[in-house]
Protein backbone atom coordinates (compact mmCIF):
# COMPACT_ATOMS: atom_id res chain seq x y z
CA UNK A 1 0.00 0.00 0.00
CA UNK A 2 1.04 3.62 -0.45
CA UNK A 3 0.08 6.85 1.66
CA UNK A 4 -1.02 10.03 0.58
CA UNK A 5 -2.34 12.91 2.47
CA UNK A 6 -5.71 11.60 0.47
CA UNK A 7 -7.34 8.68 0.20
CA UNK A 8 -5.56 5.47 -0.05
CA UNK A 9 -4.74 3.78 -3.23
CA UNK A 10 -3.23 0.18 -4.29
CA UNK A 11 0.18 -0.07 -5.16
CA UNK A 12 0.58 -1.45 -8.50
CA UNK A 13 2.05 -5.05 -9.06
CA UNK A 14 0.95 -7.92 -11.12
CA UNK A 15 -1.03 -10.89 -10.29
CA UNK A 16 -4.14 -11.23 -9.19
CA UNK A 17 -4.91 -9.07 -6.60
CA UNK A 18 -3.50 -6.22 -9.00
CA UNK A 19 -5.64 -7.32 -11.72
CA UNK A 20 -9.05 -7.25 -9.92
CA UNK A 21 -8.25 -3.76 -8.86
CA UNK A 22 -7.92 -2.51 -12.73
CA UNK A 23 -10.96 -3.93 -13.42
CA UNK A 24 -12.65 -2.43 -10.00
CA UNK A 25 -11.85 1.07 -11.06
CA UNK A 26 -13.78 3.78 -12.63
CA UNK A 27 -13.11 7.02 -14.43
CA UNK A 28 -13.45 10.22 -12.69
CA UNK A 29 -16.84 10.70 -14.03
CA UNK A 30 -18.26 8.81 -11.52
CA UNK A 31 -16.29 6.50 -9.62
CA UNK A 32 -15.14 3.81 -7.01
CA UNK A 33 -11.52 3.14 -6.79
CA UNK A 34 -9.98 -0.34 -6.14
CA UNK A 35 -9.19 0.30 -2.50
CA UNK A 36 -12.46 0.21 -1.93
CA UNK A 37 -12.87 -3.62 -2.29
CA UNK A 38 -9.57 -4.29 -0.99
CA UNK A 39 -10.64 -2.62 2.38
CA UNK A 40 -13.78 -4.99 3.00
CA UNK A 41 -12.13 -8.06 1.77
CA UNK A 42 -9.34 -7.55 5.01
CA UNK A 43 -12.30 -6.63 6.82
CA UNK A 44 -14.14 -9.80 6.37
CA UNK A 45 -10.86 -12.08 6.33
CA UNK A 46 -10.81 -10.32 10.07
CA UNK A 47 -13.94 -11.63 10.98
CA UNK A 48 -13.80 -15.01 9.77
CA UNK A 49 -10.42 -15.10 11.50
CA UNK A 50 -12.16 -13.97 15.13
CA UNK A 51 -15.14 -16.29 13.94
CA UNK A 52 -12.71 -19.56 13.76
CA UNK A 53 -11.21 -18.79 17.24
CA UNK A 54 -14.25 -18.39 18.76
CA UNK A 55 -15.18 -21.83 17.38
CA UNK A 56 -12.03 -23.27 18.93
CA UNK A 57 -12.53 -22.03 22.10
CA UNK A 58 -16.37 -23.08 22.56
CA UNK A 59 -15.33 -26.67 21.45
CA UNK A 60 -12.51 -27.03 24.39
CA UNK A 61 -14.88 -25.49 26.77
CA UNK A 62 -17.79 -28.17 25.43
CA UNK A 63 -15.55 -31.09 25.53
CA UNK A 64 -14.57 -30.36 29.45
CA UNK A 65 -17.98 -28.72 30.79
CA UNK A 66 -19.85 -30.55 33.13
CA UNK A 67 -22.84 -28.17 33.18
CA UNK A 68 -26.27 -30.07 32.74
CA UNK A 69 -27.80 -29.94 29.13
CA UNK A 70 -24.23 -30.35 27.22
CA UNK A 71 -23.13 -33.43 25.51
CA UNK A 72 -19.58 -34.62 26.99
CA UNK A 73 -17.22 -36.30 24.35
CA UNK A 74 -16.68 -39.20 27.30
CA UNK A 75 -18.98 -41.86 26.09
CA UNK A 76 -21.77 -42.58 29.10
CA UNK A 77 -20.64 -45.63 31.86
CA UNK A 78 -22.65 -48.69 31.30
CA UNK A 79 -24.36 -49.43 34.36
CA UNK A 80 -22.99 -52.59 36.21
CA UNK A 81 -26.62 -54.71 36.29
CA UNK A 82 -26.71 -54.42 32.51
CA UNK A 83 -23.34 -55.47 31.96
CA UNK A 84 -24.13 -58.40 34.31
CA UNK A 85 -27.64 -59.02 32.09
CA UNK A 86 -25.04 -59.19 29.16
CA UNK A 87 -22.92 -61.69 30.60
CA UNK A 88 -25.82 -63.66 31.39
CA UNK A 89 -27.06 -63.63 28.29
CA UNK A 90 -23.84 -64.69 26.56
CA UNK A 91 -23.58 -67.63 29.17
CA UNK A 92 -26.83 -69.09 28.83
CA UNK A 93 -26.50 -68.61 24.77
CA UNK A 94 -23.21 -70.37 24.52
CA UNK A 95 -24.44 -73.08 26.73
CA UNK A 96 -27.41 -73.63 24.50
CA UNK A 97 -24.87 -73.90 21.52
CA UNK A 98 -23.10 -76.47 23.05
CA UNK A 99 -25.73 -78.84 24.04
CA UNK A 100 -27.48 -78.48 20.58
CA UNK A 101 -24.06 -78.75 18.47
CA UNK A 102 -24.14 -82.21 20.79
CA UNK A 103 -27.35 -83.61 20.12
CA UNK A 104 -26.89 -83.46 16.28
CA UNK A 105 -23.21 -84.53 16.73
CA UNK A 106 -24.73 -87.72 18.08
CA UNK A 107 -26.62 -88.50 14.77
CA UNK A 108 -23.70 -87.56 12.32
CA UNK A 109 -21.21 -90.05 14.09
CA UNK A 110 -24.24 -92.62 14.39
CA UNK A 111 -24.16 -92.52 10.57
CA UNK A 112 -20.15 -92.23 9.88
CA UNK A 113 -18.47 -93.43 13.23
CA UNK A 114 -16.28 -91.62 15.26
CA UNK A 115 -13.28 -91.18 13.47
CA UNK A 116 -14.80 -89.18 10.68
CA UNK A 117 -16.35 -86.61 13.33
CA UNK A 118 -12.92 -86.30 15.57
CA UNK A 119 -12.45 -82.77 14.03
CA UNK A 120 -15.68 -81.56 15.66
CA UNK A 121 -15.53 -83.48 18.97
CA UNK A 122 -12.46 -81.85 19.05
CA UNK A 123 -14.30 -78.17 18.42
CA UNK A 124 -16.85 -79.27 21.23
CA UNK A 125 -13.91 -79.80 24.10
CA UNK A 126 -12.61 -76.56 23.01
CA UNK A 127 -15.53 -74.07 23.36
CA UNK A 128 -16.65 -76.25 26.28
CA UNK A 129 -13.05 -75.15 27.94
CA UNK A 130 -13.78 -71.77 27.17
CA UNK A 131 -17.45 -72.17 28.58
CA UNK A 132 -16.54 -74.05 31.79
CA UNK A 133 -13.93 -70.91 31.92
CA UNK A 134 -16.93 -68.11 31.93
CA UNK A 135 -19.18 -70.24 34.25
CA UNK A 136 -15.74 -70.21 36.68
CA UNK A 137 -15.74 -66.59 36.53
CA UNK A 138 -19.29 -65.97 37.02
CA UNK A 139 -18.91 -68.32 40.03
CA UNK A 140 -16.30 -66.46 41.59
CA UNK A 141 -18.09 -62.77 40.60
CA UNK A 142 -20.99 -64.05 42.32
CA UNK A 143 -19.18 -64.82 45.50
CA UNK A 144 -17.80 -61.16 45.49
CA UNK A 145 -14.77 -61.86 43.64
CA UNK A 146 -12.77 -59.02 42.76
CA UNK A 147 -14.14 -56.55 44.92
CA UNK A 148 -13.65 -53.67 43.07
CA UNK A 149 -15.73 -51.99 40.37
CA UNK A 150 -13.54 -51.76 37.51
CA UNK A 151 -12.19 -55.10 38.02
CA UNK A 152 -15.58 -56.39 38.05
CA UNK A 153 -16.40 -54.66 34.62
CA UNK A 154 -13.01 -56.71 33.17
CA UNK A 155 -14.30 -59.79 34.86
CA UNK A 156 -17.61 -59.62 32.89
CA UNK A 157 -15.97 -58.58 29.54
CA UNK A 158 -14.02 -61.60 30.26
CA UNK A 159 -17.05 -63.92 30.39
CA UNK A 160 -18.06 -62.36 27.40
CA UNK A 161 -15.14 -62.55 25.64
CA UNK A 162 -15.12 -66.20 26.57
CA UNK A 163 -18.23 -66.93 25.65
CA UNK A 164 -17.72 -65.23 21.75
CA UNK A 165 -14.43 -67.35 21.57
CA UNK A 166 -16.80 -70.57 22.28
CA UNK A 167 -19.14 -69.99 20.01
CA UNK A 168 -16.74 -68.74 17.18
CA UNK A 169 -15.07 -72.36 17.20
CA UNK A 170 -18.53 -73.71 17.15
CA UNK A 171 -19.34 -71.43 13.73
CA UNK A 172 -16.22 -71.91 12.35
CA UNK A 173 -16.58 -75.91 12.45
CA UNK A 174 -20.49 -75.49 10.50
CA UNK A 175 -19.22 -75.54 7.17
CA UNK A 176 -17.55 -78.80 7.19
CA UNK A 177 -19.99 -80.12 9.25
CA UNK A 178 -22.62 -79.45 6.74
CA UNK A 179 -20.58 -80.81 4.14
CA UNK A 180 -20.26 -84.23 6.18
CA UNK A 181 -23.48 -84.39 6.63
CA UNK A 182 -24.43 -83.41 2.68
CA UNK A 183 -28.00 -83.60 3.60
CA UNK A 184 -28.56 -82.01 0.41
CA UNK A 185 -27.64 -85.02 -1.39
CA UNK A 186 -27.56 -87.32 1.20
CA UNK A 187 -31.48 -86.96 2.86
CA UNK A 188 -32.83 -90.11 2.90
CA UNK A 189 -29.63 -91.75 4.47
CA UNK A 190 -29.56 -89.47 7.26
CA UNK A 191 -33.62 -89.41 7.67
CA UNK A 192 -32.87 -93.68 8.17
CA UNK A 193 -30.86 -93.07 11.18
CA UNK A 194 -33.20 -90.35 12.70
CA UNK A 195 -35.96 -92.93 11.98
CA UNK A 196 -34.00 -95.95 13.63
CA UNK A 197 -33.65 -94.62 16.65
CA UNK A 198 -37.27 -92.89 16.91
CA UNK A 199 -38.09 -96.84 16.87
CA UNK A 200 -35.93 -97.66 19.46
CA UNK A 201 -37.05 -95.25 21.86
CA UNK A 202 -40.74 -96.12 21.00
CA UNK A 203 -40.35 -99.33 21.83
CA UNK A 204 -38.32 -98.56 25.26
CA UNK A 205 -40.86 -96.37 26.18
CA UNK A 206 -43.93 -99.31 27.14
CA UNK A 207 -40.76 -100.64 29.78
CA UNK A 208 -39.75 -97.06 31.22
CA UNK A 209 -43.31 -96.44 32.09
CA UNK A 210 -43.55 -99.50 33.92
CA UNK A 211 -40.31 -99.04 35.70
CA UNK A 212 -41.26 -95.50 36.75
CA UNK A 213 -45.05 -96.93 37.93
CA UNK A 214 -42.70 -99.91 40.33
CA UNK A 215 -40.59 -96.83 41.78
CA UNK A 216 -43.34 -95.10 43.12
CA UNK A 217 -44.69 -98.24 44.40
CA UNK A 218 -41.58 -99.25 46.20
CA UNK A 219 -40.00 -96.24 47.61
CA UNK A 220 -42.42 -93.20 47.13
CA UNK A 221 -45.65 -92.72 49.43
CA UNK A 222 -43.25 -90.28 52.45
CA UNK A 223 -43.12 -86.45 51.59
CA UNK A 224 -40.24 -84.67 51.25
CA UNK A 225 -37.88 -84.07 53.80
CA UNK A 226 -35.74 -80.99 54.86
CA UNK A 227 -31.70 -81.98 55.87
CA UNK A 228 -29.77 -79.91 57.70
CA UNK A 229 -25.93 -79.54 56.43
CA UNK A 230 -24.91 -77.33 59.28
CA UNK A 231 -25.66 -74.25 61.42
CA UNK A 232 -25.87 -71.75 58.34
CA UNK A 233 -26.96 -74.13 55.42
CA UNK A 234 -30.27 -75.98 54.77
CA UNK A 235 -31.25 -78.01 51.81
CA UNK A 236 -35.06 -79.47 50.66
CA UNK A 237 -34.20 -82.38 49.08
CA UNK A 238 -37.63 -84.12 47.27
CA UNK A 239 -38.29 -87.99 47.36
CA UNK A 240 -36.59 -89.05 44.33
CA UNK A 241 -39.95 -90.29 42.47
CA UNK A 242 -40.70 -86.45 41.84
CA UNK A 243 -37.52 -86.08 39.94
CA UNK A 244 -38.77 -87.49 37.23
CA UNK A 245 -42.32 -87.18 37.21
CA UNK A 246 -44.16 -86.70 33.64
CA UNK A 247 -40.92 -87.74 32.24
CA UNK A 248 -42.69 -90.80 30.64
CA UNK A 249 -45.34 -87.93 29.38
CA UNK A 250 -43.35 -85.28 28.17
CA UNK A 251 -41.13 -88.24 26.19
CA UNK A 252 -43.92 -89.76 24.80
CA UNK A 253 -44.65 -85.65 23.43
CA UNK A 254 -41.65 -85.16 22.02
CA UNK A 255 -41.78 -88.54 20.44
CA UNK A 256 -45.22 -87.13 18.46
CA UNK A 257 -43.50 -83.98 17.70
CA UNK A 258 -40.46 -85.98 16.09
CA UNK A 259 -43.08 -88.31 14.18
CA UNK A 260 -44.82 -85.30 12.66
CA UNK A 261 -41.49 -84.06 11.85
CA UNK A 262 -39.94 -87.36 10.20
CA UNK A 263 -43.05 -87.62 7.95
CA UNK A 264 -43.12 -83.87 6.93
CA UNK A 265 -39.08 -84.33 6.06
CA UNK A 266 -39.77 -87.39 3.64
CA UNK A 267 -42.99 -85.95 2.07
CA UNK A 268 -40.38 -82.91 1.39
CA UNK A 269 -37.59 -84.64 0.42
CA UNK A 270 -39.68 -87.07 -2.17
CA UNK A 271 -40.85 -83.56 -3.82
CA UNK A 272 -37.34 -82.05 -3.80
CA UNK A 273 -38.44 -79.07 -1.09
CA UNK A 274 -34.92 -80.22 -0.12
CA UNK A 275 -34.42 -77.38 2.42
CA UNK A 276 -37.98 -78.04 3.95
CA UNK A 277 -37.03 -81.64 4.24
CA UNK A 278 -33.93 -80.49 6.43
CA UNK A 279 -35.57 -78.49 8.84
CA UNK A 280 -38.40 -80.93 9.52
CA UNK A 281 -35.56 -83.35 9.99
CA UNK A 282 -33.65 -81.24 12.47
CA UNK A 283 -36.46 -81.02 14.55
CA UNK A 284 -37.59 -84.32 14.87
CA UNK A 285 -33.23 -85.18 15.42
CA UNK A 286 -33.66 -82.53 18.41
CA UNK A 287 -37.04 -84.12 19.59
CA UNK A 288 -35.64 -87.68 19.58
CA UNK A 289 -32.52 -86.47 21.33
CA UNK A 290 -34.98 -85.07 24.57
CA UNK A 291 -37.26 -87.85 24.50
CA UNK A 292 -34.09 -90.31 25.07
CA UNK A 293 -32.87 -87.93 28.16
CA UNK A 294 -36.02 -88.34 29.67
CA UNK A 295 -36.00 -92.22 29.37
CA UNK A 296 -32.54 -92.36 30.49
CA UNK A 297 -33.26 -89.95 33.40
CA UNK A 298 -35.95 -93.08 34.69
CA UNK A 299 -33.89 -95.39 34.15
CA UNK A 300 -30.89 -93.79 36.00
CA UNK A 301 -32.83 -93.27 38.56
CA UNK A 302 -34.27 -96.86 38.82
CA UNK A 303 -30.56 -97.84 39.09
CA UNK A 304 -29.45 -95.08 41.57
CA UNK A 305 -32.08 -96.56 43.75
CA UNK A 306 -31.17 -99.92 43.79
CA UNK A 307 -27.57 -99.24 44.29
CA UNK A 308 -28.50 -97.05 47.14
CA UNK A 309 -30.42 -99.49 48.64
CA UNK A 310 -27.36 -101.80 48.62
CA UNK A 311 -25.10 -99.53 50.49
CA UNK A 312 -27.37 -97.54 52.93
CA UNK A 313 -26.98 -100.44 55.99
CA UNK A 314 -23.07 -100.38 55.09
CA UNK A 315 -22.95 -96.49 55.19
CA UNK A 316 -24.55 -96.21 58.00
CA UNK A 317 -22.88 -98.90 60.08
CA UNK A 318 -19.87 -96.90 59.22
CA UNK A 319 -20.99 -93.30 59.91
CA UNK A 320 -22.29 -94.60 63.32
CA UNK A 321 -19.01 -95.98 64.15
CA UNK A 322 -17.00 -93.03 63.41
CA UNK A 323 -18.70 -90.85 65.79
CA UNK A 324 -18.23 -93.87 68.43
CA UNK A 325 -14.87 -94.05 68.33
CA UNK A 326 -14.54 -89.95 67.64
CA UNK A 327 -16.57 -89.11 70.78
CA UNK A 328 -14.73 -91.77 73.07
CA UNK A 329 -12.17 -90.67 74.90
CA UNK A 330 -8.76 -91.66 74.02
CA UNK A 331 -10.07 -93.00 70.37
CA UNK A 332 -7.67 -92.53 66.93
CA UNK A 333 -8.71 -92.65 63.64
CA UNK A 334 -9.78 -89.64 61.01
CA UNK A 335 -13.17 -88.31 62.43
CA UNK A 336 -11.47 -88.20 65.71
CA UNK A 337 -8.43 -86.25 64.67
CA UNK A 338 -10.96 -83.65 62.26
CA UNK A 339 -13.00 -83.34 65.95
CA UNK A 340 -9.47 -82.69 67.74
CA UNK A 341 -8.68 -79.83 65.26
CA UNK A 342 -11.90 -78.07 64.41
CA UNK A 343 -14.54 -75.93 66.09
CA UNK A 344 -17.03 -78.71 65.75
CA UNK A 345 -20.21 -77.31 67.85
CA UNK A 346 -21.92 -80.15 70.15
CA UNK A 347 -24.78 -79.05 68.15
CA UNK A 348 -23.34 -80.53 65.09
CA UNK A 349 -22.65 -83.72 66.80
CA UNK A 350 -26.63 -84.37 68.33
CA UNK A 351 -27.98 -83.28 64.48
CA UNK A 352 -25.57 -86.24 63.56
CA UNK A 353 -26.70 -88.24 65.87
CA UNK A 354 -30.10 -87.59 65.17
CA UNK A 355 -30.25 -88.22 61.28
CA UNK A 356 -28.77 -91.50 61.90
CA UNK A 357 -30.95 -93.11 64.39
CA UNK A 358 -33.63 -91.36 62.37
CA UNK A 359 -32.39 -93.76 59.48
CA UNK A 360 -31.75 -96.43 61.42
CA UNK A 361 -35.04 -96.49 62.50
CA UNK A 362 -36.48 -96.39 58.47
CA UNK A 363 -33.83 -99.31 57.38
CA UNK A 364 -35.45 -101.91 60.40
CA UNK A 365 -39.23 -100.25 60.19
CA UNK A 366 -41.84 -100.47 58.46
CA UNK A 367 -41.50 -99.53 54.70
CA UNK A 368 -45.21 -99.47 54.27
CA UNK A 369 -45.40 -95.40 54.53
CA UNK A 370 -42.74 -94.74 52.02
CA UNK A 371 -38.43 -95.62 52.06
CA UNK A 372 -36.05 -93.55 49.94
CA UNK A 373 -32.75 -95.18 49.89
CA UNK A 374 -31.34 -92.59 48.02
CA UNK A 375 -32.54 -89.43 50.03
CA UNK A 376 -32.02 -91.67 53.50
CA UNK A 377 -27.81 -92.19 51.69
CA UNK A 378 -28.23 -88.41 51.33
CA UNK A 379 -28.76 -87.55 54.49
CA UNK A 380 -26.16 -89.70 56.25
CA UNK A 381 -23.74 -87.89 53.86
CA UNK A 382 -24.89 -84.08 54.76
CA UNK A 383 -24.64 -85.22 58.38
CA UNK A 384 -21.69 -86.16 58.38
CA UNK A 385 -20.24 -83.55 56.10
CA UNK A 386 -19.34 -80.85 58.57
CA UNK A 387 -17.60 -83.72 60.58
CA UNK A 388 -15.46 -84.42 57.49
CA UNK A 389 -15.75 -87.70 57.04
CA UNK A 390 -17.37 -88.56 53.83
CA UNK A 391 -13.94 -88.01 51.90
CA UNK A 392 -12.51 -91.92 53.15
CA UNK A 393 -14.29 -95.46 52.71
CA UNK A 394 -17.92 -96.49 52.50
CA UNK A 395 -19.02 -92.74 53.31
CA UNK A 396 -17.32 -91.48 50.36
CA UNK A 397 -18.70 -94.14 48.22
CA UNK A 398 -22.15 -92.84 49.46
CA UNK A 399 -21.23 -89.37 48.41
CA UNK A 400 -20.10 -89.95 44.98
CA UNK A 401 -23.93 -91.76 44.11
CA UNK A 402 -25.68 -88.97 45.50
CA UNK A 403 -24.14 -86.52 43.87
CA UNK A 404 -23.78 -88.27 40.31
CA UNK A 405 -27.65 -88.91 40.89
CA UNK A 406 -28.27 -85.23 41.87
CA UNK A 407 -26.12 -83.63 39.04
CA UNK A 408 -27.41 -85.97 36.51
CA UNK A 409 -31.27 -85.56 37.41
CA UNK A 410 -30.60 -81.27 37.21
CA UNK A 411 -28.03 -81.59 34.10
CA UNK A 412 -30.73 -83.25 32.34
CA UNK A 413 -33.77 -80.97 33.38
CA UNK A 414 -31.93 -78.27 32.34
CA UNK A 415 -31.11 -79.59 29.12
CA UNK A 416 -34.74 -80.91 27.94
CA UNK A 417 -36.07 -77.71 29.01
CA UNK A 418 -33.52 -74.96 28.10
CA UNK A 419 -35.71 -72.82 26.62
CA UNK A 420 -36.69 -71.47 29.57
CA UNK A 421 -33.77 -71.99 32.28
CA UNK A 422 -31.68 -68.67 33.04
CA UNK A 423 -28.77 -68.72 34.09
CA UNK A 424 -28.62 -68.89 38.05
CA UNK A 425 -29.07 -72.28 37.74
CA UNK A 426 -26.95 -73.39 34.63
CA UNK A 427 -24.02 -71.49 36.80
CA UNK A 428 -24.78 -73.53 40.17
CA UNK A 429 -25.11 -76.98 37.88
CA UNK A 430 -21.94 -76.03 36.73
CA UNK A 431 -20.33 -75.63 40.18
CA UNK A 432 -22.14 -79.31 40.65
CA UNK A 433 -20.27 -80.44 37.88
CA UNK A 434 -16.83 -78.81 38.87
CA UNK A 435 -17.20 -80.53 42.60
CA UNK A 436 -18.29 -83.78 41.46
CA UNK A 437 -15.00 -84.20 39.90
CA UNK A 438 -12.72 -82.87 43.87
CA UNK A 439 -15.48 -82.89 46.37
CA UNK A 440 -18.64 -85.29 45.63
CA UNK A 441 -20.33 -84.82 48.75
CA UNK A 442 -20.00 -81.30 48.47
CA UNK A 443 -21.54 -81.26 44.91
CA UNK A 444 -24.67 -82.50 46.16
CA UNK A 445 -26.07 -79.20 47.70
CA UNK A 446 -25.03 -77.08 44.57
CA UNK A 447 -26.87 -79.87 42.26
CA UNK A 448 -30.38 -79.54 43.64
CA UNK A 449 -30.29 -76.13 44.23
CA UNK A 450 -29.47 -75.95 40.03
CA UNK A 451 -32.36 -78.42 39.38
CA UNK A 452 -34.49 -76.10 42.14
CA UNK A 453 -33.77 -72.99 39.74
CA UNK A 454 -34.12 -74.26 37.12
CA UNK A 455 -37.99 -75.81 37.78
CA UNK A 456 -38.55 -72.09 38.99
CA UNK A 457 -37.98 -70.79 35.97
CA UNK A 458 -39.38 -73.31 33.72
CA UNK A 459 -43.00 -72.14 35.84
CA UNK A 460 -42.82 -68.39 35.21
CA UNK A 461 -41.86 -69.24 31.60
CA UNK A 462 -45.23 -70.78 31.37
CA UNK A 463 -46.09 -72.42 27.91
CA UNK A 464 -47.26 -69.71 25.07
CA UNK A 465 -48.17 -72.58 22.61
CA UNK A 466 -50.50 -74.76 25.32
CA UNK A 467 -53.71 -74.58 22.63
CA UNK A 468 -51.50 -75.51 19.85
CA UNK A 469 -53.19 -79.64 19.09
CA UNK A 470 -53.20 -79.60 15.18
CA UNK A 471 -50.91 -82.35 13.38
CA UNK A 472 -48.76 -79.05 12.48
CA UNK A 473 -48.31 -77.49 15.47
CA UNK A 474 -48.76 -80.65 18.06
CA UNK A 475 -45.52 -80.56 20.62
CA UNK A 476 -44.37 -77.26 19.57
CA UNK A 477 -45.12 -76.20 23.49
CA UNK A 478 -42.35 -78.91 24.19
CA UNK A 479 -39.67 -78.35 21.15
CA UNK A 480 -39.39 -74.21 22.18
CA UNK A 481 -39.52 -75.41 26.19
CA UNK A 482 -36.44 -77.77 25.23
CA UNK A 483 -35.06 -74.86 23.33
CA UNK A 484 -35.74 -77.27 20.40
CA UNK A 485 -37.40 -74.52 18.03
CA UNK A 486 -36.33 -70.82 19.18
CA UNK A 487 -39.84 -69.84 19.59
CA UNK A 488 -39.33 -66.89 17.45
CA UNK A 489 -42.34 -67.44 15.29
CA UNK A 490 -46.36 -68.81 15.77
CA UNK A 491 -45.05 -72.56 14.31
CA UNK A 492 -42.32 -72.51 16.75
CA UNK A 493 -39.46 -70.69 15.08
CA UNK A 494 -36.41 -72.42 13.18
CA UNK A 495 -34.85 -75.82 14.31
CA UNK A 496 -31.17 -75.03 15.97
CA UNK A 497 -28.24 -77.09 14.48
CA UNK A 498 -24.58 -77.34 15.07
CA UNK A 499 -22.97 -74.30 15.47
CA UNK A 500 -22.44 -71.31 17.56
CA UNK A 501 -24.61 -67.78 17.26
CA UNK A 502 -23.67 -67.04 14.11
CA UNK A 503 -24.65 -70.41 12.36
CA UNK A 504 -27.11 -72.55 14.57
CA UNK A 505 -30.08 -70.79 13.14
CA UNK A 506 -28.97 -71.83 9.37
CA UNK A 507 -31.36 -74.40 8.92
CA UNK A 508 -34.68 -71.89 9.73
CA UNK A 509 -36.73 -70.50 6.58
CA UNK A 510 -34.70 -67.85 4.05
CA UNK A 511 -35.45 -64.62 4.97
CA UNK A 512 -37.91 -62.94 2.88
Amino acid sequence: MTINAEVPVAAARGGPVAAAAGHGERDAEGTTSGADLVLPLLAVGGVGVLAGYGYVRRTRRGRTRTTPGVVSAQPPVTPLPTLERQAGTALVQADDCLRTSREELAFVEARFGAAAVEPFVRALREAERELSAAFSIRLRYGHGVPEEEAARRQALAGIVGRCAEAGRRLDTEAPAFDQLRALEREMNEALGVAEARFRELTGRTGGVEATLAGLRHAHYPAPATTTSISASTSVSAPTSATTVTGYVEQAKDRLVFATTHLNQARQAADLGHTGEAIRALRAAEGAISQADTFLNAVDRLANSLADAAELVPATLTGAEADIARATTKGATGPLHTQLAHTQLTQTQLAHAHTTLAAVREELTGDHSYGYDPLDALRRIVQAMLPLGATRDGVLSAAAWLVARNDVGSADGFVATHRGAVGVEARTRLTEAELLLKTDPAAADVPALDARELAEQDVRVHGNPYAGAADEHTSGVGGAVLGGILLGEDPDGGPPLAFGGPATRKRRGLPPT
